[in-house]
């Protein structure tokens, strides 16, 4: 391909390398220069262009892409996927079915040895993915590349090399285990989180027996199972191979092939068999919706893909996430006829306003209704699918104010500690379906319901954006902030007077700002002087 700058006169037919305004009319870069563009360029006082021509054995772009998805995946739906069209030199393909990502590591990277221009991209091997998730993008760098190399690149692949394995199991039975003042609520909550962590498996939880948390026990709840997978999840952790959950399965005439993974959380999983049905212990730790071993384990057996001793042990590379800040939940993934995203408001409103010499701030009048209240009527104009307001142990009088409000009432018993008392309160209220939640100031007048909608309408996990920062007119980061759910746990484990400040500098990379009007989103109102200022304003 020639590339390179070429008076007018040489240009009709070449690739226009760069985007240029001439007058009214903006040509763009990867259009081919018509006569019409060319004078326009000269009543523009442009006498050289940057262009690319193809070589007579040169491929475009798009049809070198074309031919390279067609290599890869030349009947997509086989292999689990669909494509787009090709477009600038780029065609993604996409999950056509929820389930387990695979890729031939090795013929990717053949693939991206042939030649720099040509690139493919992927999601990583065993990645859990849902319907209309990008797997992959194959894009072509420059604006042509030889028929050779094309050609080669095929070589060094063969259709399968990326696929979507679906979900073959549909159904478990759960077997939980008590012992002696072993809380209600925390059964309660291990079936709840086990079965919504199923759920986004596509897998129904059949059946759940609780029994004693003794060997013959388990061994007769095992037993009564008929599901093709079966789970156990013991009321106090298996700490040996002939602890008492793992020695149930022997006792039903079970095999156990393994104890313990190279995975934290997730240490002391365990799996076996029992009449060729799979069994799987879980650790203590899924009784949190956090990513932990046992999920990378489901996710494999339910869509028939083996776990051995050789695939746990390369668990251990990636398998450090206890202190990963970020780490997503099993919940991310909804079933594909979920509708649009479930997304809740928390209001902090339990702060103390020290600095305003004795007078609530969030009492005090804007437009003759309380701060509080008026926050509160914006959260509700949204489209927001609940809103959570925060108040402290001594809120009545703030309470007061929102009397006749469809607003649900939260009390952070810490709230002295700070706002990070006040902000793991909230999120503790959410409800399990919720997929995001805004994190608003209750002492911001200027906040309306559009602001809400704004970053409900920028959330979007698909590209990206699941940190959605609402920014004033200039550019200034401010509130209310939004937070897809995976961002959820570190949100609940913030602590201090630092409100989320750390979870949105590590979530960087999701990060989207959102420009709303004017200083909506940087006005809040902490001193007297403060009010003044803004009631002068307002007069």
């Amino acid at each position: 391909m020639i590339f390179g700058p070429v008076p007018l006169d040489q240009a009709e037919g070449a690739i226009l390398a760069h985007s240029i305004n001439v007058g009214d009319r903006r040509l763009r870069k990867g259009q081919v220069i018509t006569v019409a563009d060319l004078g326009a360029l000269r009543a523009g006082g442009v006498g050289h262009v940057v262009v690319a021509r193809p070589a007579a054995d040169d491929l475009p772009e798009d049809a070198a892409a074309a031919r390279l998805v067609e290599a890869l995946a030349p009947d997509p739906t086989v292999w689990g996927l669909r494509q787009t069209e090709a477009f600038t030199g780029r065609v993604n393909l996409m999950a056509a079915q929820p389930g387990v990502f695979r890729v031939d590591a090795a013929a990717i990277a053949r693939f991206n040895a042939v030649d720099p221009g040509v690139t493919i991209a992927t999601l990583p091997d065993y990645t859990r993915v849902a319907e209309g998730m990008m797997v992959a993008t194959i894009k072509i760098i420059p604006y042509a590349v030889p028929g050779a190399v094309v050609e080669a690149a095929v070589a060094a692949v063969a259709p399968g090399v990326l696929r979507v394995k679906a979900a073959v199991i549909r159904d478990a039975d759960l077997v939980m285990t008590r012992t002696p003042g072993f809380a209600d609520k925390l059964l309660k909550k291990g079936a709840r989180v086990v079965t919504e962590r199923l759920a986004a498996l596509g897998v129904r939880v059949a059946r759940v027996k609780t029994v004693a948390h003794e060997t013959d026990a388990v061994a007769g709840a095992v037993a009564e199972t008929t599901a093709p997978l079966v789970l156990i999840l013991g009321a106090s952790a298996t700490s040996d191979a002939a602890d008492v959950c793992p020695a149930g399965l022997v006792a039903a005439g079970g095999e156990l092939t393994r104890f313990g993974m190279p995975v934290d959380p997730g240490n002391l999983l365990f799996l076996g068999e029992v009449q060729g049905r799979s069994v799987v212990g879980l650790p203590g730790c899924a009784r949190s919706p956090a990513l932990n071993g046992a999920d990378w384990v489901l996710e494999r057996l339910v869509c028939g893909i083996p776990v051995g001793d050789a695939d746990i042990e390369a668990m251990g590379v990636g398998g450090l996430l206890k202190e990963i800040p970020i780490r997503p939940q099993p919940r991310v993934i909804r079933a594909p006829q979920a509708a649009s995203p479930r997304i809740e408001v928390v209001l902090l409103a339990a702060g103390s306003g020290r600095r305003m010499a004795g007078t609530d701030k969030l009492l005090e009048r804007v437009e003759g209704v309380p701060l509080l209240r008026r926050g509160a009527e914006a959260a509700l104009a949204s489209g927001a699918a609940a809103v959570h307001v925060v108040l402290p142990p001594d809120g009545a009088a703030r309470a007061a104010v929102l009397s006749g409000l469809g607003v649900r009432h939260v009390t952070a018993q810490a709230a002295a500690e700070g706002m990070g008392a006040s902000l793991r309160a909230g999120i503790a209220a959410l409800s399990p379906q919720a997929d995001a939640v805004i994190v608003a100031l209750a002492d911001m007048p200027d906040v309306t319901a559009g602001v809400y909608d704004a970053l409900m309408a920028a959330f979007d996990p698909e590209a990206g954006a699941e940190i959605c920062r609402a920014v004033s007119a200039g550019g200034q980061p401010g509130h209310p902030v939004l937070f897809g759910r995976r961002f959820l746990e570190p949100l609940s484990e913030v602590s201090g007077d630092v409100g989320a400040r750390d979870v949105v500098r590590a979530g960087a990379d999701y990060l989207r700002d959102v420009p709303v009007a004017g200083e909506a989103a940087v006005t809040d109102l902490d001193t007297p002087a403060q009010w003044a200022a803004y009631r002068a304003r307002q007069a």
